[in-house]
């Protein structure tokens, strides 16, 4: 027989019921009388203004902000006749201006405290070797990271990696500029960490897809060498767009003299020898030198006073300008000699021309057959691009196209209007010339002509010959230029051109030939008169050059008050994409 179990369900129901009941009953009972109240030991109790915190906070960054004078790093620091790293800042940027990010990161040795089980105080504190924050220079507010090679020579195993990665984030999502001072590696690597880790890695490269989009955005990347720049560390100033090296201690390396003369048996190279300003300053890699540290500060604090602090919002800096447009320039009139052979002085013709004292020369020690820098018409900047006639006539060579070419890049991320002032006789020529690849560099630079959209007038002040001569003058539709009177043009220089183009006249020609070269010389020469160019509407406008000055403040102006703000509307809505390479 089966038992049936739904007798048994009430009694099972109440007796639940009950036991809950006698469950919420013994939670509404009063307490009792007898039970002593239990008090948390004073041991334990923590200051309500959470000034333990801030003591501790306070107690590391005057650690970090106090000279380390026993350390040997500091120490071998001074003896090199470098500055500190807080030295650095101090000189950078404007007094009092400095704010901190990370001022306590670094390495904590931590004390517990007896008797309490949640406090612990700083036994001992190595800082970061990267400082970094926020500062001002000349008024305006930049962003900036410094090393310390005072410790650990800025290796990542004695920084915290993450600062500066964390800074070329906030650089482009604030849109600031972002100064890097170099001493060292900048938070690259050493062998030590594998040790540290325990197994070796592939190299990162963290921050350095910020780094691109920065440099294509046209926030201001400016790095200068103050010691030793090895591997990361002389990547992050070399990819920058104005870079500058202390003569008296910079360097940069792939690698240190230790590391080439077991790869390349070069033994007792210092670094100077190996990448000292006498090397990158001339090939190149850096664009400029200054004598110390302080000189790499004047000139940093000068570039960023030309350029905006974001080149997809906003046009350069406009200023003032003392200098009347309608300045006397009649000089101009007489820089270039009648005889066309002869060199002269076209710096002398753009600092004429600019604003007084306004011209910053960029890249001086390399690609010397180009001038290139940054000036002021009517106190608005521009970018200033020049043949240089008394290095080889000006012929465009390879270094020279890669100058001219990343300083039009340059000037197009930053919306710099452009003023050439051309004296083109053609591609450099030689052995030499096809050795170091000029036509390949040549064409690199044509399409950085045509790819680039920022206003650009020409001055023809003399020669403007061939493929050199064509890109640099015919890269924009319509063309905004004018000649002076000592314009010559052409396929060719007549020089080598008349010989080419009639050699079969002049070998029959036998004893007379001379005279028949002078007298078809004289016959060109004739026929390049620039009024006859004129004539053709082959130039729009020869001009007297003591109007140069006042021509060009004007166009400029308009530049800033029509083009560009529709170059930044263009820019903002995607229709242009300027990228610096």
């Amino acid at each position: 027989m089966v038992q049936d179990d739904s007798v048994n369900k009430p009694n099972s129901h109440s007796e639940t019921a009950n036991h809950r009941l006698n469950q919420v009953a013994g939670h509404l009972k009063p307490p009792s009388s007898n039970r002593k109240r239990q008090r948390k030991p004073k041991e334990a109790t923590l200051p309500a203004d959470w000034s333990d915190v801030l003591s501790q906070i306070s107690t590391l960054q005057s650690v970090a902000r106090t000279p380390p004078t026993s350390n040997p790093g500091y120490i071998r620091q001074k003896n090199a006749g470098k500055l500190w790293v807080r030295e650095r800042i101090d000189a950078l940027l404007d007094a009092g201006s400095f704010h901190e990010v990370g001022s306590v990161s670094g390495a904590i040795n931590w004390k517990p405290i007896k008797d309490s089980p949640v406090r612990e105080e700083v036994n001992s504190f190595v800082p970061s070797n990267n400082v970094q924050g926020f500062g001002l220079v000349g008024g305006r507010k930049v962003l900036f990271t410094a090393d310390d090679f005072s410790l650990r020579a800025g290796h990542a195993d004695g920084a915290t990696a993450s600062k500066t990665v964390y800074m070329e984030k906030l650089s482009l999502d604030l849109r600031l500029p972002i100064v890097k001072l170099v001493d060292g590696s900048s938070g690259g690597g050493s062998v030590t960490t594998i040790r540290k880790d325990g197994w070796s890695y592939i190299p990162p490269m963290p921050g350095f897809k910020e780094v691109v989009r920065q440099l294509d955005l046209g926030i201001p990347n400016v790095g200068a060498i103050l010691g030793p720049a090895i591997g990361l560390g002389a990547a992050r100033v070399t990819s920058c767009h104005f870079s500058v090296m202390a003569e008296d201690v910079g360097a940069l390396f792939n690698a240190g003299p230790a590391v080439v003369a077991k790869a390349t048996f070069e033994e007792g190279l210092s670094a100077s020898e190996l990448g000292g300003p006498g090397v990158h300053c001339v090939n190149g890699t850096i664009d400029n030198m200054a004598a110390d540290e302080k000189g790499c500060f004047k000139q940093i604090r000068r570039f960023l006073s030309y350029v905006p602090d974001c080149g997809l919002n906003e046009l350069p800096p406009v200023e003032e300008s003392n200098d009347p447009i309608d300045r006397d320039v009649s000089a101009l009139r007489t820089f270039v000699p009648r005889r066309r052979q002869r060199g002269y002085a076209m710096l002398r013709i753009i600092e004429t021309v600019v604003d007084q004292d306004s011209f910053f020369c960029i890249g001086p020690g390399w690609g010397d057959t180009a001038i290139v820098g940054l000036g002021k018409l009517a106190g608005r900047p521009v970018g200033v691009i020049a043949n240089n006639p008394e290095v080889q006539s000006g012929a465009t060579d390879a270094l020279s196209a890669q100058k001219m070419m990343k300083h039009l890049n340059l000037c197009d991320v930053f919306n710099l209007p452009v003023i050439q002032f051309v004296d083109c006789p053609g591609y450099a020529v030689g052995t030499t010339a096809e050795r170091n690849a000029t036509m390949k560099w040549g064409v690199e630079l044509g399409k950085a002509y045509f790819c680039t959209t920022v206003p650009l007038f020409n001055v023809i002040v003399r020669k403007c010959y061939g493929v050199a001569g064509g890109i640099m003058t015919d890269c924009r539709d319509p063309h905004n230029q004018v000649a002076w009177p000592s314009m010559e043009s052409g396929s060719l220089p007549l020089a080598g051109g008349v010989e080419a183009s009639h050699s079969r006249e002049l070998r029959e020609a036998g004893e007379k030939a001379p005279e028949l070269y002078k007298k078809l010389l004289d016959e060109y020469t004739r026929l390049q008169n620039p009024v006859r160019t004129a004539a053709a509407f082959g130039v729009a406008e020869v001009v007297d050059p003591l109007d140069t000055r006042k021509m060009l403040c004007e166009w400029t102006m308009h530049a800033y008050k029509v083009k560009l703000p529709e170059r930044l509307r263009d820019r903002q809505s995607g229709r242009i994409h300027p990228v610096f390479r």
